[in-house]
Parts: C-alpha cells; structure tokens; sequence
C-alpha cells in the first residue's frame, strides 16, 4: 500500500462496553467514494481481521461526505491499464486482472460474513457501491438513495455479482435495470427487495449514538435481531410507491422472454411514454453499447441458475475480454477522459451484438492448465 493510500478506508473500533462495533468509511468524497485498488485491499483484509476479532459484535459500512455511499469503480485505474497493456490480449493486463480479483473476493466475503453488515446507501449507490452492498445483511437507504447498474453507458455490465442480483429478481426487471441504468429511490429499493432498512439522512448520527448505547451480544443472530430492531425505530415512511413500482406490471411484459431483440425494442418503445423517468430509460439504453445489452442479456440468463460463487467466476472472464476486446475503453473516453459523450460502440448496432459475437466473453483467457484465479472462492 502506497503512503497517499494510507487513509482511503477510514478503519473506527467504537466502544459499546464488552463488545465493539467496527466502522470502516470509504474516505475518497471527491470521486464520491469511488473504490480504488488499495480501498479494496485494506477493506478486505480488515473485514477478514474483525470476522476473526471475538471482540468485534459487527460492521458498519458508510461513506464519507453526502454525496455518495460508494459511485462505482477505478475507471481511470483501469482507462490507463487498458492503454498500458501492449499485447492487447486479457491476462496480461495486471492491473486489471489484480482490481477484479480483490474487488469481487471483498463482495463475495460480504455476502459470506459470519457477522452482521450494516451498509449505509445513503446518496450515490451504484456499480461498486452496489457490489459492497447487496450482500450486507442489514441494506439502509434514505431519501437521498440513487441506486443504479448503469455499466451500459460506459460498456461494461452489471458485475460485481450485478448478473447474481439481478437475475433473481421477478422477471424482466433485472433485464430492465441492466439494459437502462434506471436509477431507483428508497421506496423502489425496499419493492424489489434490495434494500432492508429506510433511514432519514438527518438521524443516521441518532442511530450511531444507539449503537453505541446499546448491549450487544457474543451471538451473531441476536445482534441482527437487535439491529433490525434499533434500525425499525428510526424507520423512514416510504408511503409513496417509487416510478418502478408504478411501472411494474408494464415493464414485465415489455422485458421478461428470452428474444434479445423483442425486449430491446420494447425499452427503446419507452422514448415516448408519458412518464419522463421511463423516456430516461429509453434514452440511456438507446445512446448505450449494443455490445454491452448483448452481453449482460446473456451474463443474466446464465447466472440464473448458477451460486453466486460462479457467478462471480463468470463475471471475472468476461470483465477481463472487456478490457481489451469490448467497448469499455471507448466508453470511459466518452465519459471521463474526453468528456465529448460521443462513444464510437463496436459493435455499432444491437443486430450487430449476436449471440455469436458474445461467445468470446466466456473463454477463460489465462495460460492452457492455469486455474481460475477464484477457483477457492466460496
């Protein structure tokens, strides 16, 4: 860990009398928290000492400023190693390889915690953020919450076990999600299920200060009840259903089959609904990589049926091709790096992203004989 990295995840023990609660602060407000390589380093490695320490009852999972719980990924780490990478061929970008591996072991070890998690999705969630905290066993939101796979407009997809997620919720939903980059609010979050807990922004510190009066136990159960029970004391009313849930039974019957192009023209049919959320959509998925739409409809159907430890090996394969043969590159240019929103997507069109051109998303790129770098997750 380099020395300027020394502070990027903000590590507090608070002091509840025989037990202590962990707190870890992703600590970068100006990226909105954007995960780095070292954030997921340190953040790993002190999950897995606090999973260890008897002293430690649970963690709690925030950001810093209030902006943003955690915006996505290091895409100007890894917009740099795609230049740097010489051969043009997806196992000799280190950087790469490296920021996947350890990026989806600490989602995996989320979701497999011995302990209770409670993530704080105040403000921006999305891409990253999202990884860190669907696993949580104690998933907070408030009135500020975005929360968001919106991979398409940079031509990557929903990974960090996005695929996982989004496979398994009710049909044609997940397709909608991936495909639009459509933002959800708290009331959306708790419909769909993604979301545990509403919050107020406002008395976030008012339930820190209860979890530091609070007794907690050795028993990793009876902390979750009292969490929930703590968390439901401050509960933010969500009395008004979220555009999704509006659009519920309409966005089902546009997005849930298998025919590829049936739901792409579907959602592009959205540019002129009533409801400018929907025609958002619309608009994201039409200036979105073809590519892209192909390849998370595929990643989707395939993670249905799959554990999520595969999952996360499927993802891993696909996420290193998109570094050298996707629109990834491109995509990060357009947004980041020239800022002219103007990407050139190859494949230019979605007749273009066959079945067939997707193959090449799934060929484990590593040497003849090598294992998977995640063969030992889960």
């Amino acid at each position: 860990m380099m020395k300027d990295d020394a502070d990027v995840v903000l590590f507090e023990v608070i002091s509840t009398g025989r037990l202590q609660v962990g707190r870890a602060t992703l600590n970068r407000p100006r990226t909105l928290n954007g995960l780095t390589l070292p954030m997921c380093e340190v953040l790993h490695d002190k999950l897995v000492a606090w999973a260890n320490d008897p002293s430690i009852a649970f963690v709690i999972l925030d950001g810093a400023g209030e902006k943003a719980f955690c915006a996505g990924g290091d895409l100007h780490g890894i917009y740099d190693s795609i230049l740097n990478n010489e051969t043009g061929h997806a196992w000799d970008n280190a950087y790469t390889r490296r920021f996947f591996e350890i990026e989806y072991r600490l989602d995996y070890l989320i979701h497999d915690y011995p302990k209770p998690i409670v993530v704080w999705g105040n403000g921006i969630v999305m891409g990253g953020g999202v990884g860190l905290m669907m696993g949580a066993s104690h998933r907070v939101v408030s009135e500020t919450t975005r929360f968001a796979m919106p991979e398409i407009t940079i031509g990557l997809f929903p990974d960090v076990g996005g695929t996982w997620m989004l496979s398994r919720l009710p049909g044609g939903t997940g397709r909608f999600l991936a495909f639009t980059g459509a933002q959800l609010g708290a009331s959306d979050c708790h419909f769909l299920g993604l979301a545990d807990h509403a919050v107020e922004s406002a008395r976030w510190p008012e339930f820190m200060a209860a979890v530091q009066a609070a007794t907690w136990h050795d028993d990793a159960r009876e902390n979750a009840i009292e969490l929930d029970r703590l968390l439901q004391g401050f509960a933010l009313q969500l009395n008004e259903p979220g555009p999704l849930e509006r659009h519920y039974r309409e966005i089902r019957r546009a997005c849930d089959g298998h025919d590829f192009h049936a739901v792409c023209q579907a959602i592009a049919g959205f540019a002129d609904h009533a409801d400018p959320w929907m025609q958002k959509a619309a608009a994201t998925f039409l200036a979105g990589s073809p590519g892209s739409a192909r390849l998370s409809f595929t990643l989707l159907e395939r993670a249905r049926l799959m554990s999520l430890a595969d999952v996360f090996r499927q993802e891993y394969i696909a996420s290193l091709h998109a570094g050298v043969q996707g629109d990834l590159q491109e995509g990060i240019r357009a947004l980041l790096i020239d800022k002219d929103r103007n990407p050139r997507w190859n494949p230019a069109t979605l007749d273009e992203a066959t079945a067939a051109w997707v193959e090449r998303y799934f060929e484990a790129p590593w040497p003849l004989g090598s294992d998977h770098p995640l063969e030992n997750l889960g």
